[in-house]
């Protein structure tokens, strides 16, 4: 597999979605003036993800890289019908496709994974992964600055247009890939039970997504919190969130660009025992009313998440047979991320209930009590290859 191919199609696909996960929410508000139907734009990109297992098996059933030229065109097909939206009456047309794009988001995440897993070996998922982790985060510096520009002048059409020609783009470098898969043997269909059952049976893949999907639960009500923080614990205006975000995406690039060499030199688990580690300190750092400490403590965020879903992912790319990735990575997708939706809702609640600068602390010892576990049972673990079905690439 040409891998600067396959990291440009992600380049241009990320900066399309981050561009158009942003002006959503800003598109219903303008149109509705509802704070509530502008924070469902996130929930509907978010809905799909509870579909992982059955994504996933769908993906098994067919070549991955075919799968991924037909949903980046499909999705480059559908965005234009968002010019329509010129009204309170048409949202519901923009909440529909949102709900299509979530769900092309979870097929087109499993069937990289997949693809990747199929045609790389595996001292080199790793950095695969943890490069894929540093172009995303990297867009998400960009494209904001690019979306939040267009829609001020243009509105959202405009938008919609530009992310609609960034899946064309993408269609375009997954075609270009020279990767030949063979096709999914027809006498046995995947079951979507197969993914639970997979990621169960060797102890590392299970340990690690569960691992991430802790993780994520904490990250949901630190992130809910955010505003809180800012407002009660540094008394500053909301805006001043973005500067916040920004210092995480920045410390998410370093995340990626130093997760490939960890996962050459050590088992999986040692990067997520880390990353669950700073990510811990980094949270319960909120609670301290100093710019400069709140700034710290994002960028420990920015690189102690990552590594927990890179460790994650590249386990199960390297434990689990490579024609049944699809689902395996289906099924870890919603178990890693569904927590994140439960917990934005709880966060929300929490921060009418509870001072925020008692709930970060405790989540500050939850993350490092997770950590601690993870260390512990998983010691003696390695990164020992299996034999496994791997398809030919021509390199």
């Amino acid at each position: 597999m040409r891998v600067p191919l396959y990291l440009a199609a992600v380049l241009v696909s990320g900066f399309g979605t981050t561009a158009l996960w942003l002006v959503s929410g800003i598109w219903v508000k303008s149109l509705t003036g509802s704070d509530a139907l502008a924070a469902l734009t996130a929930f509907a990109l978010w809905a799909p993800a509870l579909l992982g297992p059955l994504l996933g098996s769908l993906v098994d059933r067919v070549r991955r890289r075919p799968l991924l030229v037909g949903v980046n065109l499909a999705m480059a097909a559908l965005l234009p019908l968002l010019l329509a939206v010129d009204g309170p009456g048409r949202v519901w047309l923009l909440f529909a496709v949102l709900l299509v794009y979530g769900t092309q988001g979870a097929v087109h995440e499993t069937a990289e994974t997949a693809l990747a897993a199929g045609t790389l070996d595996q001292d080199r998922l790793g950095e695969l992964n943890g490069l894929r982790m540093t172009v995303n985060e990297a867009m998400k510096l960009l494209a904001p600055l690019v979306a939040a520009g267009l829609f001020a002048r243009y509105g959202g059409g405009p938008v919609a247009l530009l992310d609609a020609a960034s899946f064309a783009v993408a269609a375009g470098a997954f075609a270009l890939l020279r990767v030949r898969e063979e096709r999914p043997a027809p006498r046995r269909r995947p079951r979507i039970s197969d993914g639970a059952r997979l990621l169960w049976a060797p102890p590392e893949p299970r340990r690690l997504v569960l691992a991430g999907g802790f993780t994520m639960l904490l990250a949901g009500l630190n992130g809910a919190l955010i505003y809180a923080v800012v407002d009660h614990v540094l008394g500053r205006a909301p805006a001043y969130a973005g500067v916040l975000y920004a210092v995480q995406g920045a410390g998410s690039v370093v995340a990626g660009l130093t997760a490939g060499p960890l996962l050459r030199r050590l088992p999986e688990r040692a990067p997520a025992v880390l990353g669950l580690g700073l990510f811990a300190v980094g949270a319960a750092g909120r609670a301290l009313p100093s710019d400069a400490a709140a700034l710290a403590a994002s960028a420990l965020i920015g690189v102690g998440l990552p590594w927990v879903l890179i460790s994650a992912t590249t386990a199960v790319q390297r434990h689990v047979p490579a024609e049944a990735v699809g689902r395996a990575a289906g099924t870890a997708h919603t178990l890693v991320f569904a927590p994140n939706a439960v917990a934005l809702a709880l966060g929300a609640g929490l921060t009418t209930l509870v001072d925020v600068r008692v709930v970060l602390p405790l989540l500050g010892i939850a993350g490092l009590a997770g950590a601690a576990v993870l260390a512990r049972t998983g010691r003696g673990l390695r990164n020992r290859p299996r034999t496994r079905t791997r398809l030919r690439a021509n390199r």
